[in-house]
C-alpha cells in the first residue's frame, strides 16, 4: 500500500503547516515521523502494521487542533493509518 502509506505521511506533513498548539504538534510529529519511514523505507509487512499502528495510537491524542483545516487532514490520516494498520472498523 505505497500510496496509502504516502498519503498518510503528505496528510500529516500539512499539519506542520498549519496553526496548531505546540503539545498537539508534539504528538502530530510524532505521528509524522513514523509515517514518512512507513512511505519511505521497505518495510517488513508487518513492521508497516506495527508502525501504523503506532500512528493511530498517537493520533488518538489529538481530538482538536483549533484549526479546521488541520483537522481534516488528521481525520484523514487517521482513516488512512488505520486501515494501514489493518484494524477492521475503518469508515470509507
Amino acid at each position: 500500500m505505497p500510496d496509502t502509506a504516502r498519503r498518510l505521511a503528505d496528510h500529516l506533513v500539512a499539519t506542520g503547516e498549519r496553526p496548531v498548539d505546540s503539545r498537539t504538534n508534539a504528538w502530530l510529529g510524532e505521528a509524522e515521523a513514523l509515517a514518512r519511514d512507513i512511505a519511505e523505507s521497505d518495510l517488513d509487512p508487518a513492521v508497516e502494521r506495527e508502525r501504523a499502528g503506532h500512528v493511530v495510537d498517537l493520533l488518538s491524542n489529538v481530538e482538536s487542533t483549533g484549526d479546521e483545516t488541520a483537522d481534516e487532514h488528521v481525520r484523514e490520516a487517521r482513516r488512512l493509518a488505520t486501515r494501514l494498520a489493518g484494524v477492521d472498523d475503518v469508515e470509507e
